[in-house]
């Protein structure tokens, strides 16, 4: 029996294995092919079949009330299981999928199924490459395998995987996975009289065929039962070469899908060709000059490097490392991306940006219209086109407006659900004015049908899918901000029902909070959905009502006993104030009396040990809450240049319309502060300063400027109101150097001018 057993070792997206796999079936002419894959997918096999435009995936997920674990398996037309797949069926074999479910826990952490296992085996591989003189696996197997002479290749890909496989130790998720598959081997071999051909990655296939020969249960194997309380599921979705390549972030299989596409259609030769072209069209788009003599040179390098390194045919890395050596001049600040695994790395010179997108390619798979898939799709797009908004170009809302609110509810849905082709340019935000307009950018994306079908794990329709990304979130991370967040993006999804429950959290959390600028965020979100009912249909809502109160009194709270020295000014914590202060302006019911906060605002603000931004903001409270501003203790509280700027940055984020509005007052208080500083001390204030009256726009500072020019008995206010281009540190520094240079010249009797 185990001599009808043929277990072919492959490595997932090799164009090379591909054609072996394709040869062994015309060959054998086998009654069954299994191919390493889901085997809860067998019952839904013969969607494979449909007229796919590849590359295509089958999609798994799993999902509880806390999370959604995803997995893919793609296939594209130089996969080996695509060739066991599509040759099995016209052979006339019965074809199956034998690997556990990708909700198994084996497949804990594996977003992709063919991960090839190169990581496990890094011992035997790095030994072959430096034998070979290659400089990583990629490159080895391209060597050995892809631009290598055919004759022999399955006895030659024996030995490698036998090698690689016999230096790397199996762990638990290896041996379920292999026993599960041994078990198909062994009753598929039981119930059939011919040739039994496996398709698995090599890894495996030393372990499958000893497992096979050993013997033991006969009986196709059962599906595991899902984990409790979980609902698992999976589909056909488009995928493309950008998210199968290596250097996109794909945890395993080739690099440079174009390439390898193109290496399966017409061979080593006429892919290089191809590709060659491919990267002097994009280098000329981009205006990277690339001349014919470039590539003369190009051309010679690659031929050299390829007879240099033994192969027939030039392979990857010779038209890589040729069309590098001739097109760039400049000293590299990052190793070129061939020579190892993983994403292109910020730095990366422009020539070999292009040159790697060339050889990933643009390709987008496509599904058959009978495919099936899940309701959110429908749901989305019967939506979409109900609403207008199934087109591409801008897209302006009216919030005010039952449809436009409609509509942006939806949008919202789709953002939360990180669907491509849908970008928000302006409108509400948390802890901002809220505006009645929205501005939105749609664009047509080939990539929106896969990512709405991998949320239909996540619900039946738009609304309850971006319900169900919320709750993730909400289960996941219960930081005050993150409540906060998740609050206001509920009101702007329409999903009021859900905001109770975040509701409730946020309040838990600020009483548990500590931290007066997070408990401040909080406000400015939750005063915002109580206030503005047109826009979220919450405003009133007794829920908020209760949540308010609870923010302004633990910002009070927080706020009198906090107690620190000068530093540089927390705009978190200066913002919790304002946030204090519209609260109590526009909900004076659900915050303590304004009298009170005012007179709680006066002892912050006459605190010695209270930081100087806090005291500063705790004045403008006060003030903005109809209480005086006290020119002496205004002169107390920014005392100091290590002050100055901190206590004004306070005061100006809190009450600008104050400020604005005093003819004299703090403003002259604060004009004696700064004349009072010498030098020194200016140079310490100087940033500090600049980032505060940063607090007012342009026409504003004008009006400051002007008063303070009043106060030095006029003259022209405008040179105060320029903004310099350059950073105050620098500024600082370069006064403070010249200051060091003026006194080393007077103090070696250096005068300039004339003057003794």
């Amino acid at each position: 029996m185990i001599d009808r057993l043929h277990i072919q070792g492959v490595r997932h997206h090799s164009p090379a294995c591909a054609r072996l796999v394709a040869d062994q079936i015309e060959r054998l002419q086998p009654a069954a092919v299994l191919i390493e894959g889901p085997a809860d997918f067998n019952g839904r096999i013969d969607e494979l079949a449909l007229e796919h435009a590849l590359p295509v995936a089958i999609y798994s997920y799993a999902s509880t009330d806390l999370s959604v674990r995803r997995s893919w398996a793609p296939l594209c037309d130089y996969s080996p299981e695509w060739l066991a797949l599509t040759e099995g069926r016209k052979a006339g074999a019965e074809v199956r999928f034998i690997d556990l479910p990708a909700w198994h826990k084996s497949f804990d952490g594996v977003e992709n199924r063919y991960s090839d296992a190169e990581r496990r085996y890094t011992d035997a591989t790095d030994r072959l490459c430096r034998a070979f003189a290659v400089d990583n696996p990629d490159a080895l197997w391209d060597h050995l395998v892809e631009v290598a002479d055919a004759e022999g290749l399955e006895a030659r890909l024996e030995r490698y995987f036998d090698l690689v496989r016999g230096e790397a130790d199996a762990d638990e998720t290896d041996t379920a996975r292999e026993a599960y598959m041994a078990q198909w081997i062994r009753a598929t071999l039981a119930e059939t009289d011919g040739p039994v051909l496996v398709v698995c990655g090599g890894f495996h296939a030393p372990a499958l065929r000893r497992l096979a020969e050993s013997g033991g249960d006969a009986a196709f194997p059962e599906l595991p039962e899902p984990p409790e309380d979980t609902e698992v599921g999976g589909f056909l979705v488009p995928y493309s070469f950008k998210r199968l390549d290596a250097f996109a972030g794909y945890q395993s299989g080739m690099p440079s899908p174009e390439y390898y596409q193109r290496l399966w259609e017409a061979g080593p030769a006429a892919a290089a060709d191809t590709l060659v072209r491919r990267i002097t069209t994009r280098l000329r788009k981009r205006g990277l000059h690339v001349s014919t003599s470039d590539l003369i040179g190009a051309r010679s390098l690659t031929d050299g490097l390829s007879r240099l390194r033994g192969h027939e045919r030039p392979g990857r890395t010779d038209l890589l490392d040729g069309l590098a050596s001739a097109l760039i001049s400049d000293d590299l600040e990052e190793p070129l991306p061939w020579t190892r695994r993983g994403t292109l790395t910020a730095g990366t010179h422009p020539v070999v940006v292009e040159m790697t997108a060339a050889l990933t390619g643009e390709r987008v798979g496509s599904l058959h219209p009978d495919t099936p898939r899940p309701p959110l799709v429908d749901d989305a797009e019967a939506e979409l086109e109900r609403l207008g908004l199934d087109g591409s170009g801008p897209v302006r809302l009216d919030l005010a407006k039952p449809r436009d609110l409609e509509r942006s509810r939806l949008l919202h849905c789709l953002r939360l659900l990180s669907v491509p082709g849908v970008r928000r340019d302006d409108g509400p935000s948390a802890g901002a004015d809220v505006t009645a307009e929205e501005q939105w950018t749609l664009v047509a994306s080939s990539d929106r049908l896969p990512a709405l079908i991998e949320a239909g794990a996540l619900g039946a329709t738009l609304g309850d899918a971006a319900q169900t990304v919320l709750e993730h979130r909400l289960d996941r991370d219960g930081a005050l901000d993150t409540l906060a967040a998740l609050l206001f993006d509920a009101a702007l999804c329409g999903r009021a029902h859900l905001t109770d429950r975040l509701g409730d959290a946020v309040e838990s959390a600020v009483d548990d909070s500590g931290d007066v600028g997070a408990v401040g965020a909080a406000l400015s979100t939750v005063l915002a959905l109580w206030r503005h009912d047109h826009l979220f249909g919450t405003a009133g809502s007794d829920l908020y009502a209760a949540v308010v109160a609870t923010c302004a009194n633990r910002i009070l709270w927080l706020a009198e006993g906090l107690h620190a020295g000068p530093g540089p000014a927390d705009l978190r914590r200066i913002g919790a104030v304002r946030a204090l202060r519209d609260a109590v302006r526009h909900a004076p019911g659900l915050t303590p009396p304004a009298a009170s906060v005012a007179a709680a605002a006066q002892r912050i603000a006459g605190d010695e040990q209270a930081p100087p931004d806090l005291r500063g903001a705790a004045l403008g409270l006060a003030w903005a809450l109809g209480g005086e501003a006290d020119a002496a203790q205004a002169a107390e509280g920014a005392a100091g240049p290590d002050r100055l700027g901190d206590w004004l940055a306070g005061l100006f984020a809190v009450a600008r319309e104050e400020v604005l509005a005093e003819e004299q007052g703090v403003v002259s208080a604060v004009d004696e502060l700064v004349a009072d500083l010498n030098e020194d001390e200016f140079l310490i204030a100087l940033p500090a300063l600049r980032q505060a009256f940063g607090m007012f726009p342009p026409r504003e500072r004008g009006v400051i400027a002007e008063r303070i020019v009043a106060l030095r008995g006029g003259g022209d206010a405008r040179g105060l109101t320029a903004r310099l281009q350059v950073n105050p540190h620098i500024v600082a520094s370069a006064m403070a150097l010249e200051a060091r240079v003026e006194a080393a010249l007077a103090r070696e009797d250096l005068v300039f001018g004339g003057e003794s």
